[in-house]
């Protein structure tokens, strides 16, 4: 894309972005399971960005990056959101808890399991289709994207909590340049120590390697990274996929040549095609039109 056409549309999308977002909600209004504190960083919420139109739309849940140390909100959380806008897509990104504010696992997977049971929960309200839910995660938010693949579960029809009723799996999954493998060469190993501690457990190693529990059941999935990324190798990507081939699940991987970690929409690079072949993907794969 040529640079004039590329500022157009960023401000255009920018221009739906500002127009679509509603006040961050809490996940849980009574306190999160685990809640250390009452401080803003206790509290993990979902801020919603409204795609255009009056018709149910799809929707992603957006987890962006940051080692599980920080939360890289504008490149992998609004930047997104407005993208996801402009090509007719609702985004819910979420502020999950993780270790800068004091959490390791569960509570990050908790996290987003739950938000994606309040998407489903709040589906009419917010003229979203519940059929159409999805989750895209770069880094290591590509990592609980990839983990919410795997543990999932249709919802627990004997809960108190309404929303606690709904299924959490996701349709459909995009990881972004994703951390997925844990104990291994290519591991992200910040990720893995700040998610699982030091002197984690092997089970638990291999529970939280998303690669080792994909299912018939994990949903379809689309993945991009790039071969010059050193912080977290393609091998990540790869795995992932071949994990997804062997249990004919639908997915599609594009590894660029070029392009370091961390480029969110990556404009002006040759792997800012990412988001047109998602596009696509998704249109494909019947998400969109």
């Amino acid at each position: 894309m040529r640079r004039s056409s590329l500022f157009v549309s960023f401000l255009l999308t920018a221009l739906v972005r500002i127009a679509a977002q509603d006040p961050a909600l809490a996940l849980w209004p009574d306190g999160a399971p685990g809640q250390l504190g009452t401080a803003e960083k206790d509290i993990p919420r979902l801020t919603l960005y409204r795609a255009p139109g009056e018709s149910p739309r799809p929707a992603f849940v957006v987890c962006p990056g940051g080692g599980y140390h920080a939360l890289a909100m504008a490149h992998e959380g609004r930047d997104i959101a407005a993208w996801l806008n402009g090509i007719g897509i609702t985004a819910a990104v979420l502020d999950y808890r993780h270790r800068a504010k004091g959490y390791g696992h569960p509570w990050p997977l908790r996290d987003v399991q739950r938000a994606m049971r309040l998407v489903r929960h709040r589906a009419a309200e917010w003229q979203v289709d519940p059929a159409k839910v999805g989750v895209i995660g770069f880094s290591a938010g590509g990592h609980l994207a990839a983990s919410v693949s795997v543990h999932h579960d249709g919802g627990d029809a004997d809960a108190a909590d309404p929303i606690d009723r709904e299924s959490c799996r996701p349709d459909f999954a995009v990881l972004c340049y994703p951390v997925i493998a844990f104990g291994q060469d290519y591991t992200h190993k910040g990720s893995q120590k700040n998610l699982l501690g030091d002197d984690a457990a092997p089970e638990l190693v291999a529970e939280m390697s998303a690669e080792r529990q994909v299912a018939d059941d994990t949903p379809p999935t689309f993945l991009w990274h790039t071969t010059a990324d050193t912080v977290v190798p393609p091998e990540n990507s790869v795995v992932y996929y071949l994990a997804l081939v062997r249990h004919h699940v639908p997915c599609e991987l594009h590894v660029f040549e070029t392009g370091r970690h961390g480029l969110g929409l990556a404009p002006e690079m040759p792997c800012a095609a990412w988001s047109q072949l998602c596009q696509r993907w998704l249109e494909v794969r019947g998400v969109l039109p």
